[in-house]
C-alpha cells in the first residue's frame, strides 16, 4: 500500500503541472519521460542495487568523516564547545532547560562552522578544476537525455553543489540571452536542491549522508521535467546541443590561497545569514503562535487552531500521505513540509532532526528526499535579488517566474520523495 501511495504522489504532481502548464501543446513528452526514467534509474541505483547502495553508503560516510575536520578549528576558536561529546560541554547542556535550548548550542557551536569549512572546501574543488570535470559529465547526461539546452543542463549540474544564487554564475553570459522556460529552469534549479554547505549542515544535524546525496542526485532530472511542464520551450535556444562553461565565471584569476580566502568568507557570509534568519524567523513564527493560541482561547472550540504548527500539519498531511509517508506520522510530516514553504528549509530540517526518535525510519528517510530544496518564500526574493543583479534587464521576467519555479521546485521534491518511497518498501 505504502508503494502504491507513491505511485499516486508521482501522477499527482505531474498531474498538477500539467493543469497550470502555460502551454500545453509544447510540452515535450520526451523530456518528461526521460525525467522521469532518470529518477528511476538513479533511485535504483542508490536505494535497492547492493554496488550502488554501497557505494553511497561510502560517500556518506566519507562526507560524514571529512565533516569531522571541522572540530579542529572549532576546538581553537570555542574550546570544549567546538567539539561534540565533550566534557565540560556536556555537563553544561545536561543543566540547560530543555532540549531546544540543548540542541541550540551544538547548533551554534558545532554546526553552523561546517558551513564556513564545507564553503572553502568547495573553492578549492574549483580551483583545481574537479568542479568543472564532474559538473560538465553531469550536464552532458542531461543535455544527450533530455535535449535542453547547454545552459540549462550546466546551471542544473552545478545547482546540485552551489547555492541557487552561485550557480547562475556558471552560465552568467548566456544568462541575458536566456528564454523563458531556460529562466524558468534555472530559478527551479535553484528551488530544488540545496548547496554544499547547507548539506554539511544537515548531516551534522544527524541526517544521513547518503540520503542527502541521493536527493540531490535525484532531484536534477525532477527540475527539469517541472520547469519544462509548467513553462514549456516555444524558442530556439542560444546554447541548444552544446555543453559550455565560462572560464571568466571560475575566479581563474585566484591562486590558491586566495581560493580558500574566498571560500571561507563566503562561508562564512552563509552562516551568519542562516543564524540571524532562524532569530528573526523562529521569533515571529512564536509571535503568530501567541496571537493563533489567544484567537483559539476567545473562541472555546477546537475548530480555531491554536498554533501555525497546528496548521501547517492539516493542510500538508495529505501531501505527505500521497508520497508515502505512513499516515501515523502524516501530520508531523506535512507540518515539516508546509514549515519549509512557508517559512525556510533549514527550520524544517532542524525540526526533521528533532523528531528523529518518534517518526518511523520510513517516514524520517522519505521527509529528507522532501525538504531536501531552497523552495519557499524567501527564494523568491533571493533569486529575484541574487540573478536579477546579474542581469537587470531580467528582473522583471524573474519576478513574474517567481512562484512558479518556487512549486516547481516543491513538486521536483515531491516527486523524488514519492521514488524513494517506492523503492523503501
Amino acid at each position: 500500500m505504502a508503494r502504491f501511495t507513491g505511485v499516486l504522489g508521482i501522477l499527482a504532481v505531474l498531474a498538477a503541472a500539467y493543469l497550470f502548464s502555460t502551454d500545453r501543446r509544447h510540452i515535450r513528452w520526451r523530456t518528461i519521460f526521460w525525467g522521469i526514467g532518470l529518477q528511476f534509474c538513479f533511485a535504483f541505483l542508490v536505494l535497492r542495487f547492493s554496488i550502488g547502495q554501497g557505494v553511497m553508503t561510502w560517500a556518506g560516510a566519507v562526507v560524514t568523516k571529512m565533516l569531522s575536520a571541522t572540530f579542529a578549528g572549532t576546538q581553537v576558536l570555542f574550546g570544549e564547545f567546538g567539539l561534540p561529546n565533550s566534557g565540560a560541554f556536556g555537563n553544561l547542556l545536561s543543566q540547560l532547560p530543555n532540549h531546544t535550548a540543548n540542541q541550540g548550542a551544538v547548533f551554534a557551536f558545532q554546526v553552523l562552522p561546517t558551513i564556513i569549512f564545507i564553503s572553502a572546501f568547495f573553492a578549492v574543488l574549483y580551483h583545481i578544476g574537479v568542479m568543472q570535470i564532474i559538473i560538465r559529465a553531469m550536464a552532458w547526461v542531461m543535455l544527450k537525455t533530455m535535449r535542453i539546452s547547454g545552459a540549462e543542463s550546466m546551471n542544473v549540474a552545478a545547482s546540485i553543489f552551489m547555492g541557487q544564487t552561485e550557480a547562475p554564475l556558471t552560465i552568467r553570459p548566456f544568462l541575458s540571452k536566456a528564454t523563458r522556460s531556460e529562466l524558468m529552469t534555472i530559478m527551479t534549479s535553484g528551488m530544488a536542491h540545496v548547496s554544499g554547505g547547507i548539506m554539511a549542515m544537515y548531516i551534522a544535524q544527524g541526517v544521513e549522508a547518503r540520503h542527502l546525496l541521493s536527493a540531490v542526485i535525484m532531484t536534477s532530472p525532477g527540475t527539469i521535467l517541472l520547469a519544462k511542464m509548467l513553462v514549456p520551450e516555444t524558442e530556439v535556444p542560444a546554447t541548444e546541443g552544446q555543453v559550455v562553461i565560462p572560464k571568466d565565471e571560475l575566479h581563474s584569476e585566484e591562486n590558491f590561497i586566495g581560493s580558500i580566502a574566498r571560500g571561507t568568507i563566503d562561508g562564512g557570509k552563509l552562516a551568519l545569514n542562516v543564524a540571524i534568519m532562524l532569530i528573526s524567523f523562529l521569533a515571529l513564527v512564536a509571535l503568530l503562535d501567541m496571537v493563533l493560541a489567544w484567537a483559539h482561547g476567545l473562541a472555546y472550540t477546537h475548530w480555531v487552531p491554536s498554533s501555525l504548527g497546528q496548521i501547517l500539519g492539516f493542510v500538508g498531511a495529505p501531501v505527505a500521505w500521497l508520497i508515502g509517508v505512513p499516515w501515523r506520522d502524516c501530520p508531523a510530516i506535512g507540518n515539516l513540509l508546509g514549515t519549509r514553504m512557508a517559512l525556510n528549509e533549514v527550520i524544517a530540517y532542524i525540526g526533521l532532526g528533532a523528531q528523529k526518535a518518534t517518526l518511523l525510519p520510513r517516514s524520517f528517510t522519505i521527509a529528507t528526499f522532501a525538504l531536501c530544496g531552497f523552495a519557499n518564500l524567501g527564494s523568491i526574493g533571493m533569486q529575484i535579488g541574487g540573478i536579477g543583479a546579474l542581469v537587470p534587464e531580467r528582473r522583471n521576467d524573474l519576478a513574474k517566474l517567481g512562484v512558479r519555479a518556487m512549486l516547481a521546485g516543491t513538486m521536483a521534491n515531491l516527486i523524488s520523495a514519492s521514488i524513494a518511497g517506492i523503492f523503501l518498501g
